[in-house]
């Protein structure tokens, strides 16, 4: 790995040159950014995957709680093209794992995909949102949001990192400047003050607030009409993800007679997948992610497929982070 980094190197410099153009560029106004007259939230990051996007966006909807909320995503991986807004037709092939699990959780909430983010939101503003949050937007300068939350995972600092493909970096760490806010995700629940201040300075993020936020798991697993507690749980079970960095959620909940099986993330699980899954599990439970939940079920046997909730809970000053959010809303909705 060491010497494939060391081959990719010159051409991580090519891809640094590219990118730090791209967004001079933008900087300058030679490409054009697309502004809108309602709050447009960005949340993001500098490297690919894994940062918990996700709970991030579900705890801004939770937070919005109120307003007419939207939510704008790519849809990954998805089996589908152009714009598509979520309804009881549609299913997590044709939107996405993330954007679908947005839509079945919150069904107030306006979900859409579109790689084309003008389009979609240009789309979405027919509905008369009051809100829109874009799903892994940071790079997406076409649109020009109000509001910009950068994640990076606490394992994980960009500032650790190099530009692809030598390093993970989607850009140059300098792309950092854009965010109104950082928040570092997936940290020790009891992470330290001094911690805290050790990775502001790691990130040299002075102008910029630093949040930090902990994975917060629910007391039940659930599968489509049961629960069961999850420091009840006794019986030997297989443990399945098919997410980016899986190891908070196999850390959490893995006993010694547990199996573990991981797929690539936002994987479409197959005919043969489901076969080697139920297989492996030989009769047990089946524990999964949210996100992978959306896409298994109705594949496995409903009687053995559980999921495991999430959410993200900021664990530094979450009045502060709080009211920075509500307060960008409050003056910029058509409601204020």
């Amino acid at each position: 790995m060491i010497f494939l980094r060391k081959v990719l190197f010159p051409l991580a410099i090519v891809y640094w040159i590219i990118t730090f153009i791209r967004n001079i560029f933008y900087d300058l106004g030679v490409f054009k950014s697309q502004s809108y007259a309602l709050p447009v939230i960005a949340v993001g990051n500098l490297s690919v995957g894994g940062t918990g996007k996700t709970p991030q966006i579900e705890y801004l909807i939770r937070l919005l709680d109120g307003y007419k909320i939207a939510t704008l995503s790519r849809g990954y991986k998805r089996l589908s093209k152009g714009f598509i807004l979520a309804d009881e037709s549609v299913s997590a092939k044709e939107l996405g794992d993330e954007p679908f699990l947005f839509f079945s959780k919150f069904p107030n909430v306006l979900v859409a995909v579109d790689a084309d983010r003008r389009n979609g939101i240009t789309q979405l503003l027919v509905h008369k949102p009051d809100v829109i949050l874009l799903d892994d937007a940071f790079q997406h300068r076409k649109v020009r949001a109000g509001f910009y939350v950068l994640l990076t995972a606490y394992n994980d600092l960009f500032s650790d990192d190099y530009i692809l493909p030598f390093g993970n970096l989607r850009e140059p760490e300098m792309g950092k400047k854009r965010a109104n806010l950082i928040i570092v995700t997936k940290c020790p629940e009891d992470l330290s003050e001094i911690a805290q201040i050790k990775i502001k300075q790691q990130l040299m993020a002075k102008d910029i607030p630093v949040y930090f936020s902990t994975i917060q798991y629910d007391n039940y697993l659930y599968s489509e009409s049961a629960k069961l507690a999850v420091k009840e749980r006794n019986e030997s079970v297989l443990l399945l993800a098919g997410i980016a960095k899986p190891e908070l959620f196999f850390d959490y909940l893995k006993k010694e007679s547990d199996t573990v099986l991981t797929f690539p993330d936002h994987h479409n699980f197959t005919a043969d997948d489901v076969q080697k899954i139920l297989k492996v599990a030989q009769a047990r439970k089946i524990i999964t992610t949210e996100k992978d939940f959306v896409r298994l079920k109705g594949k496995l046997p409903a009687n053995q497929l559980y999921y495991l909730p999430i959410q993200s809970r900021v664990i530094n000053d979450e009045f502060g982070f709080n009211s920075k959010i509500l307060n960008y809303v409050g003056k910029n909705t058509r409601n204020s």
